[in-house]
């Protein structure tokens, strides 16, 4: 099988020595390996730049959106109302989430190319005292888009509202002060910035706001409180941990660590994001998202005016010069998208800049 690198938001590409954890086959009864759950648990605060006796750290079997629904679906009573604030799919997915849950939700839909408004958010729950909790997404990968959850955040603190945010592919890779901005749940997933492979969600949560959720969990294996319960105690999964991918994502961790942390990893993957839409902009093709929003995780382009290519055809000639793409997500635009998270560096850049280069070429002389 033909290798090639992954320019997408995640799954991505990790390192060798990340899959090299994977082949060894652990008991999830041993101590040890409680103790590497525990560890992780230990990072993932501190990468949040919170305190354990303020928040806690839940990892959930599954993908991200696995550890979305175990949030929205745990910690929000029949009795309690969300406000849902949707700019992309992902905003989308959480309102399919809440009607299959029965829960009680209003939206706020914002235009994909638009950061939601966070004077908009505070009118909203000025307006209705009955929303309890509001839900948002940080970095929107349908678009690329990297919302203000700072701003939108401190509104909701200041009407004492509970917030959940979702930073799936942006944890690790933009810093966020969790408690300094006042959200209440995040939650991220193994295999995006933090550079693990797909297989558990994680949720930073607020202590005393985890503690108050139980017994309101609409589903048993998506309980979250129960799932921190039972791990809190020594690190042990309630159901079948994902053995391989919890070794993988500790060497992770500690290969994040000598990068640098969150400040040495933002920066390469905003130096790779600038590059990128810099060549890009000089072969005329231009991102979906305006600069001041655009985020560092994942571009959407418009194609070339006058184009004759499909995105297969592109997709395929790249691929088999060993890198892959993803196909544009926004409907009323024709685009595509390119992620530089992951092990990703300037060479590679540079490099898919050439191959890019080749094909153009190649399509307008056929």
């Amino acid at each position: 099988m033909k290798n090639y690198k992954l320019l997408t938001p995640g799954p991505l590409t990790t390192t060798d020595s990340v899959k090299q954890e994977m082949l060894f086959d652990h008991c999830t009864w041993d101590d040890d390996y409680k103790s590497i759950t525990q560890d992780i648990r230990k990072k993932l605060l501190e990468l949040a730049h919170v305190s354990e006796d303020e928040y806690t750290v839940v990892l959930m079997q599954g993908s991200g959106t696995f550890g979305v629904e175990a949030v929205l679906s745990s910690v929000i009573a029949n009795d309690d109302k969300l406000l849902i604030v949707a700019n992309g799919a992902y905003g989308e997915r959480m309102v399919d989430i809440a009607e299959h849950a029965g829960i009680c939700h209003v939206v706020y839909n914002e235009v994909y190319y638009k950061v939601p408004d966070a004077q908009k958010v505070a009118e909203i729950l000025d307006n209705d005292p009955s929303i309890t909790h509001v839900s948002m997404v940080h970095s929107e990968t349908t678009s690329g888009i990297l919302n203000d959850i700072e701003a939108v955040a401190k509104a909701v603190k200041a009407r004492n509202r509970t917030m959940i945010v979702d930073a799936m592919s942006s944890f690790g890779g933009v810093d966020i002060p969790v408690g300094e901005w006042g959200i209440d749940f995040i939650i991220s997933s193994a295999n995006k910035c933090i550079q693990g492979v797909p297989g558990f969600s994680f949720v930073i949560a607020d202590r005393e706001k985890l503690i108050a959720s139980k017994g309101k969990a609409r589903s048993l294996s998506l309980d979250l409180y129960d799932q921190w319960e039972t791990m809190n105690k020594d690190g042990k999964w309630r159901f079948t941990s994902p053995t391989h991918v919890v070794l993988a994502f500790s060497q992770a961790l500690k290969e994040m660590e000598e990068e640098g942390g969150i400040p040495a990893r933002s920066r390469r993957y905003t130096e790779n994001n600038k590059l990128l839409i810099q060549k890009m902009a000089e072969l005329g093709i231009h991102p979906y998202i305006d600069a001041e929003h655009q985020g560092p995780i994942i571009t959407t382009f418009y194609y070339p005016e006058n184009h004759t290519f499909s995105f297969t055809e592109m997709y395929t000639y790249i691929k088999e010069r060993g890198y892959a793409i993803y196909p544009g997500k926004v409907t009323e635009a024709d685009t595509f998208r390119i992620g530089n998270i992951g092990e990703i560096y300037r060479d590679d850049i540079l490099k898919l800049m050439e191959i890019i280069t080749e094909f153009l070429g190649e399509s307008s002389h056929e």
